[in-house]
C-alpha cells in the first residue's frame, strides 16, 4: 500500500479452515471475496528472483516442447503481469491471450510478445468458447472460492475441442500441514489441495489427469489434464489418511511454533538488535500478520514495492541496499529455496547479519 494509513486499515477477514474427509478438499469456510481486490496494483509477480524465472523458464519450455505447443494458441487465465505467457511465446508458441484483472501491459517487454493479446478481467462462465491448444492456470486456483464452478466453466468453454491440454500449478498443501507453515495460510488462498484432491476434481468435472506431480523443492503441485467425455477415476482417496495427519499436526503444531519465533524475535529486540524478514508478499504478509511487532522492516527484490508498506501491518518494504543502514542482526527468509540467492546478495553488499529460514 501507498501510505502506511492505507496499510494499517486495510480490510481484514477470518480464516476458518474446514475438511472434506471424502474429497481431501481443505477451504476457509468464511472467506468473503468482496474483501479481496484483485486489480494493477496487486503485486504478486516473483520475475524479481533469478531462482524463480529459471524454475518458470524451464517449465515454459518443458510444456511447449511436452504438448507440441509450437506455433499453436495459448490462453493463461490468472497470468497475473504476464511473464509466464511472455515465456511460453519465448519458448514457441504461435499466440496467446492472458487473462486477468493485474495485468499491466505496459510493463511486458519481449520479443515474444507482439504474438500475446491481454484482458484485464476475471475468468468467469462468459468466456466462451475457448479455442485454444492449452489452457495454462498458475497460482490462480487457489484464489478461487468455487473451484468446481471454476474448472466447470473452463470445462464448458472448451466444449468439443478435446485435444485442449489443461497446465494448472498451485501450491502443495501437505507440505504447509506437515511443516505448520503458518505463514502459507493467508485470506487470498482460500482453496487449498493434496496431488490427489486436485486431481480427483478434475475427474469429478470432465477431465481426464494425465500426470500430476511436485515441483520447486516439492512447494508446487503441476497438474496435466484434457477434456474427457467420460473420466476414468484414476486418482482414489489414498491421501485422505496424510492430510488428517496433516491437519492434526498443523493445530497442534501452530502454537508452539508462534512462540518459538515469537522467543527468537524477542530476544534479539530485548538486546536492541533488529531483525528483518526478505521476502514481502503472502507469505512476508502472513508471518508480520502474527510477530510483526519484533520485526523492524520487509525487505523484497521487487522495486515496485520499494517505498510502500506491507498491507495489514504496516511495515515499510526497502530494497536490499537498505539493510545497510538498518544493520539488522537477523534476516529471516521467507521462503528457503531463496536462502543462496539471498545470502549472496548480502554478501555482495556486505551486510553480515545471520540469515535462517522460515
Amino acid at each position: 500500500m501507498p501510505t502506511l494509513e492505507e496499510a494499517e486499515s486495510f480490510p481484514r477477514g477470518r480464516i476458518e479452515l474446514g475438511f472434506c474427509s471424502d474429497c481431501g478438499f481443505i477451504g476457509n469456510t468464511t472467506f468473503q471475496p468482496s474483501l479481496t481486490r484483485y486489480s494493477a496494483d496487486y503485486e504478486e509477480t516473483q520475475a524479481f528472483s533469478a531462482r524463480f524465472v529459471d524454475f518458470a523458464g524451464k517449465l515454459a519450455r518443458d510444456w511447449v516442447t511436452g504438448h507440441g505447443l509450437a506455433g499453436k494458441h495459448v490462453v493463461e487465465i490468472g497470468c497475473g503481469k504476464g511473464e509466464f505467457l511472455v515465456m511460453m511465446a519465448e519458448a514457441g508458441i504461435g499466440s496467446g491471450l492472458g487473462i486477468d484483472p493485474g495485468v499491466d501491459p505496459g510493463r511486458i517487454g519481449s520479443s515474444g510478445s507482439d504474438r500475446l493479446r491481454w484482458e484485464n478481467a476475471l475468468f468467469d462462465s462468459s468466456y466462451g468458447p475457448l479455442v485454444a491448444d492449452a489452457i495454462v492456470c498458475r497460482h490462480t486456483l487457489e484464489h478461487v472460492p468455487n473451484v468446481r464452478e471454476f474448472l466447470t466453466d473452463i470445462r464448458s468453454a472448451i466444449g468439443d475441442k478435446m485435444d485442449t491440454v489443461l497446465l494448472f500449478e498451485i501450491p502443495d498443501t501437505i507440505r504447509v500441514l506437515e511443516e505448520a507453515a503458518f505463514w502459507d495460510v493467508y485470506y487470498e488462498h482460500c482453496s487449498y489441495f493434496s496431488e490427489g484432491s486436485l486431481a480427483r476434481l478434475f475427474e469429478s468435472c470432465g477431465f481426464e489427469v494425465l500426470d500430476v506431480s511436485l515441483a520447486y523443492d516439492d512447494q508446487y503441485i503441476l497438474l496435466e489434464a484434457r477434456p474427457s467425455a467420460s473420466p476414468a477415476s484414476r486418482w482414489q482417496a489414498d491421501d485422505i489418511a496424510r492430510l488428517e495427519q496433516g491437519i492434526t499436526h498443523f493445530a497442534s503444531g501452530y502454537e508452539s511454533i508462534v512462540a518459538e519465533w515469537r522467543d527468537r524475535l524477542t530476544r534479539i529486540q530485548t538486546r536492541g538488535g533488529k531483525s528483518v524478514i526478505w521476502g514481502a508478499s503472502s507469505k512476508g504478509v502472513s508471518f508480520l500478520g502474527v510477530v510483526g511487532d519484533l520485526v523492524e522492516a520487509a525487505v523484497d527484490v521487487n522495486p515496485n514495492k520499494h517505498g510502500t508498506y506491507v498491507a495489514g501491518s504496516g511495515h515499510r518494504i526497502v530494497a536490499p541496499r537498505q539493510l545497510v543502514s538498518i544493520a539488522p542482526e537477523l534476516v529471516v527468509v521467507m521462503n528457503p529455496i531463496y536462502l543462496d540467492e539471498i545470502g549472496a546478495e548480502m554478501g555482495r553488499l556486505g551486510v553480515s547479519a545471520e540469515i535462517v529460514s522460515v
